[in-house]
């Protein structure tokens, strides 16, 4: 039986409260293995982000468990919450919108070593200079403020920022989707580093089937609410047996369907995929 770091069980947020309640998440069971990475996908409205949310408890479920290593994180109070926080932090879609435009690098990074009971300014200074280093930033980085940062680069200061508070479970929701092609790989790959060096467990958020394909071992599958089909990641989007899993799947990698510019090496693997598919059936 694997190591799990996250189990949730029967989760249920609702928004609202008696006839008018909208029940966001319905039910929903999963598991992390320690060291490992679960995607969640499915279209906007899914409820994607609300579990995201739930996790980290910027809201609290209505019933249902989310069990960390042994703590039930959604059953505490503000006050028991508290110590656990640092343990799940969360990347959020936004560059532009989730750094603070009036701090510096450094203020960012360092705020979380802070809260984390770090009194001494020189260590903080240190422990954020090593940090915005690790994410691959020069140390001119640290006097800088977010609009001074390209998308990429402000990404790679909120995990920075996340890393300050030595999580166990990093939640990264839609972390990718406000990059362009070349960018987001390069996230991938530093995110992908970062779980090899630390050990870092993964919820990663995503509507990129590309993404997840790169970045997961395992994924689920959300439609208004409800797992609908669960598995490794190589299997489920090779072989859907649902078929809303099998619509998404199409969507990804039809290209009259793809909104924007269409990278030519993404083309360019469609038509391998699809040569490959054929080979299979012939």
């Amino acid at each position: 039986m694997a190591d799990n770091l996250l189990t949730v069980r029967n989760l249920v947020v609702e928004y609202g409260t008696g006839q008018h309640a909208f029940r966001a998440v319905d039910d929903v069971s999963l598991t992390v293995p320690r060291g490992g990475t679960l995607a969640i996908v499915g279209e906007s409205g899914c409820g994607k982000s609300t579990i995201a949310k739930a996790l980290v408890r910027l809201i609290k479920p209505t019933s249902g468990s989310v069990d960390l290593d042994g703590t039930d994180l959604a059953t505490l109070s503000e006050r028991e919450l508290r110590p656990q926080r640092h343990r799940v932090q969360m990347v959020f879609q936004d560059p532009f919108g989730s750094l603070d435009p009036h701090l510096t690098a450094h203020q960012i990074v360092a705020e979380p070593i802070a809260v984390r009971g770090e009194k001494s300014k020189k260590v903080q200074r240190d422990k954020a200079a090593a940090l915005i280093d690790r994410v691959g930033l020069p140390s001119s980085a640290l006097s800088r403020k977010p609009p001074e940062f390209s998308g990429g680069q402000r990404q790679r200061i909120g995990i920075a920022r996340a890393l300050a508070s030595e999580p166990e479970l990093l939640v990264c929701d839609e972390a990718t989707s406000a990059l362009d092609v070349s960018v987001q790989a390069q996230v991938l790959d530093l995110l992908a580093e970062l779980q090899r060096e630390n050990g870092l467990t993964y919820l990663f958020i995503s509507h990129n089937l590309g993404v997840v394909r790169a970045i997961s071992q395992d994924c689920v599958v959300m439609r208004a609410g409800k797992i609908v089909e669960a598995g490794r990641t190589q299997d489920l989007l090779s072989r859907p047996h649902e078929e809303y899993t099998q619509r998404l799947r199409r969507s990804a990698l039809e290209p009259g369907l793809m909104t924007g510019i269409k990278p030519r090496h993404l083309i360019r693997h469609i038509a391998a995929s699809r040569a490959a598919e054929s080979e299979k059936s012939a």
